[in-house]
């Protein structure tokens, strides 16, 4: 039986796109999804069908194994006194390092440690780097495993004591056995919100890689020392509003970043699972990033006190 090609974002009306964003983002729940994207169904699947179809697909998308072998993984527990009082995270390096690595912060969208953001962090440590990935919703038991559960969990989240594990998730990364002292982080929707947090509250931070996030509120903009590549959609009405008075403050600022927005992207567009993946963007996304932690996080001399 011949595989049924993957939809892409250009199968769908814009619309329908913007129904889902606001679904995804609860701003609407499942309910006003249907109900906005009836007008819009064709055939026997009709509005819940458009949902399915829109919806992540975990295994079809996976790049990475867990269980390879070029990798070590585990599931690593730390302290978050400040926060929820114990975090966990999902740790990915080579399993055969030579000599210390940059590590990297890989921070989940708002349905925390799903498959797919597991999968992004086992990419990243065959790039040769240490990744570890918290999960924010370790305090209500972690990824429920559905998507929709896990975004009815997150609404249930004190943010103050997540930002908090965040940031007891860099400190402890800092420091991690087999990492050279160097920090980076690398964030998607929410989690690109959350680099670009880390990233005014962690002076030794050597780049953020936030990728269409909310930024940080602007007077702390100044406080970044980091280098930033901002990554934005093309078609993101929600979080392009805010980006140019960001981009104002981090010039006012003298902060080191490059922006990369390509045109007709839509929000998610590095998300393989799902249809608003774009390729070659993502693809032009992920060198550039690999690009800033190369050129940050391994340069010669001391690591950074």
């Amino acid at each position: 039986m011949p595989n049924t090609p993957r939809k892409k974002a250009s199968d769908f009306d814009p619309e329908v796109l913007r129904l889902f964003d606001q679904y995804v983002h609860g701003l609407i729940d499942r309910r006003g999804f249907l109900t906005g994207a009836a007008r819009f169904a064709v055939g026997a699947s009709g509005a819940a069908g458009l949902l399915a179809a829109l919806s992540p697909q975990f295994v079809a998308a996976q790049q990475v194994k867990p269980d390879d072998r070029r990798l070590a993984t585990k599931y690593l527990e730390f302290a978050s006194p400040e926060g929820y009082g114990k975090a966990r995270g999902y740790l990915a390096k080579p399993a055969k390092a030579k000599g210390p690595l940059p590590v990297v912060l890989v921070v989940h969208e708002n349905r925390g440690l799903n498959p797919h953001i597991e999968d992004i962090t086992r990419r990243l440590a065959l790039e040769d780097y240490i990744a570890f990935a918290p999960d924010a919703l370790f305090p209500l038991g972690g990824y429920p495993g559905d998507e929709d559960k896990a975004r009815a969990e997150f609404a249930k989240l004190d943010q103050a004591k997540t930002r908090r594990d965040f940031l007891a998730a860099a400190r402890m990364s800092r420091n991690i056995e087999g990492g050279n002292g160097r920090l980076g982080v690398v964030g998607f929707c929410y989690g690109g919100g959350m680099a670009n947090f880390l990233a005014t509250q962690l002076p030794d931070l050597g780049a953020a890689a936030p990728f269409y996030g909310s930024p940080p509120p602007l007077e702390d903009v100044p406080k970044i020392k980091a280098e930033l590549l901002v990554v934005l959609a093309g078609n993101d009405e929600r979080i392009n509003a805010a980006s140019p008075a960001y981009e104002s403050a981090l010039k006012q600022a003298g902060v080191r970043y490059s922006v990369y927005q390509p045109a007709g992207t839509q929000h998610g567009f590095n998300n393989d699972t799902t249809p608003r993946y774009d390729g070659d963007a993502a693809r032009e996304a992920w060198k550039r990033t690999l690009a800033l932690f190369e050129r940050t996080l391994r340069k010669k001399g001391p690591a950074k006190t």
